[in-house]
């Protein structure tokens, strides 16, 4: 296999580019959410789960028709980003970047959500009563002890954000070199005869990337887990 083009790196750091940048950005909202679901009782709870994990049943396209009617130029969410803060999402890179948020959130609220279950909340209670603030009993017990969930849902929600199509496709459109990710990159590449090739490549490039996501989610878990029976000890 021959090696990248100088589109095709664009095509990848461009991918790597709005994934980072999706994870970072909705990393808070998914903590939050996953908190609220871990540790609330509330009416709703089961609405608000429903969702929260809606992309994750709901077909892409209709996940990206849902984002031009709330992001898109004169709808409400996109004119207040356009006239307060500057973004723009249609037909940029920022909406390819919110597209493969809300699509990597579900993954990220589950595997956090999980995490956050499994912490012993007698711990957090023996630190209350020795003492310990709640901002300290977050930071030294349940924010170790739920590290292995939060760094698994960054890296599942970072492999969703670079396979995301669907949604990308239809909020942001498929825009050489500003909303074109490895995805649509193959897909356009899919239409042209002779491109098989650069398909191979292409597709290459992603399972190697998504192989790399899986093998640094386990990674990451084994050495939280072995820092956390350290913590507690």
């Amino acid at each position: 296999m021959t090696a990248l083009s100088p589109q095709e790196w664009e095509v990848l750091l461009l991918s790597l580019k709005v994934s980072t940048v999706a994870i970072l950005a909705v990393l808070p909202l998914a903590f939050a959410l996953a908190w609220v679901l871990a540790r609330w009782r509330f009416p709703g709870k089961v609405l608000v789960d429903a969702l929260v994990h809606l992309p994750l049943v709901l077909p892409p396209v209709v996940t990206g028709w849902l984002l031009l009617l709330a992001f898109g130029t004169n709808a409400p969410l996109g004119r207040f980003f356009s006239e307060y803060l500057g973004l723009t999402f249609l037909f940029r890179w920022t909406g390819a970047a919110l597209a493969a948020a809300v699509m990597a959130l579900p993954l990220m609220v589950r595997a956090m959500r999980l995490s956050l279950e499994a912490v012993d909340t007698r711990l957090e209670s023996a630190a209350r009563t020795l003492g310990a603030s709640r901002l300290r009993t977050f930071a030294s017990i349940t924010l170790p002890l739920a590290s292995s969930g939060i760094l698994a849902g960054l890296v599942l929600g970072l492999a969703r954000s670079v396979g995301e199509f669907g949604a990308t496709i239809t909020f942001a459109s498929n825009i050489p070199g500003e909303t074109q990710t490895l995805p649509l990159a193959i897909y356009s590449a899919l239409q042209i005869p002779g491109s098989e090739l650069q398909v191979v490549r292409l597709a290459v490039l992603s399972v190697l990337l998504s192989i790399g996501a899986l093998v640094l989610s386990e990674w990451l878990a084994r050495r939280s887990g072995q820092g956390k029976v350290r913590h507690v000890l």
